[in-house]
């Protein structure tokens, strides 16, 4: 069988598709090459790319205009040192014990007191895209010709619903980052139902904030009281496993051990959390631990897409 792999991008403006495709895919090739000695590594792979919906004009490159806005200060760049597995050690399983325990905490807050409207306000002043996602009144164009205006999170929802149809009967790697994650969580669920037969070898999260109090919430808000049981859980269509990598100092998988949260789905397939070192830096020299090409090459998911494209 075939293989392919499918990336969704996450939150904030990004450089054009075919820039951020190459940047990805650069990204796997010298994690594939440093960590696996498979250089130059070919393998059928497809951007889901939804940036354009909420942004007029993408991010550019040009030095001559650093002063821009849309300046990108954060393009592809190789690893300005050895990509090194990362060792947990004490301190990073009581961190995880506590990230879990700031969720349940945050959870018992906003049951006992009521702050939904402050956690909105959040996701409004720091993560505008994913207020967009969840706002019901919100309508952005989709790709029809003419667009026609439609509520964003179906939108969103499409891009990557589309490509995962487009590859079914394909063995399928889908790696999704930052708020591409809850994207692929909605539609791994809804295509569990609509269309049972089209199957997810591995699932793959990236500095996601699936564990944050507020989009758990929101998830169960969507699925409603009847289905509220099955909602946190692997997607019956995760066929091999879910493995969520998270830099510890990544601030929006500030929760990022997600096994407490999301159980088993029928076949137990249940998410497997894996911490590993973002090494990425942009052309300042400033690290971004959240940034998807420093995830992309990380030895742990290195290892596990070449098994993959090679098992």
């Amino acid at each position: 069988m075939s293989k392919a792999i499918i990336g969704i991008h996450g939150l904030a403006n990004k450089p054009p598709k075919n820039d951020l495709t190459k940047y990805w895919i650069k990204s796997i090739q010298e994690g594939l090459e440093k960590n696996c000695d498979n250089p130059n590594a070919q393998f059928d792979y497809e951007m889901v790319y939804w940036a354009d919906r909420l942004y007029k004009m993408a991010m550019h490159e040009d030095a001559g205009f650093n002063f821009d806005d849309l300046y990108n200060s954060e393009p592809y760049l190789p690893a300005p040192g050895p990509l090194v597995e990362y060792r947990a050690g004490l301190l990073d399983r009581v961190r995880i014990g506590g990230n879990a325990a700031f969720g349940a905490t945050v959870d018992f807050v906003k049951n006992t007191f009521g702050v939904e409207r402050v956690a909105d306000w959040v996701l409004q002043r720091v993560l505008k895209d994913l207020d967009f996602y969840y706002d019901d009144d919100r309508k952005i164009p989709d790709r029809s010709d003419p667009p026609k205006l439609v509520h964003a999170r179906r939108v969103l929802m499409d891009e990557l619903a589309n490509a995962v149809r487009a590859q079914k009967g394909k063995e399928i790697m889908l790696i999704a980052h930052s708020m591409g994650t809850i994207i692929a969580f909605d539609v791994l669920h809804e295509l569990a139902d609509s269309d049972p037969d089209l199957k997810i070898a591995e699932f793959v999260t990236i500095g996601a904030p699936l564990g944050l109090p507020h989009v758990k919430t929101k998830i169960l808000q969507e699925a409603g009281p009847d289905d509220a049981a099955d909602a946190l859980c692997t997607p019956e269509n995760v066929t091999g496993s879910w493995i969520n990598y998270w830099d510890r100092r990544d601030a929006v998988a500030i929760d990022g051990h997600l096994r407490d949260d999301f159980r088993a789905n029928k076949a137990g397939i249940r998410v497997v959390d894996d911490l590993v070192d973002n090494s990425y830096e942009g052309t300042t020299g400033a690290p971004n631990y959240h940034k998807s090409y420093g995830y992309l090459r990380a030895p742990e998911l290195s290892k596990q897409i070449n098994t993959f494209l090679n098992g």
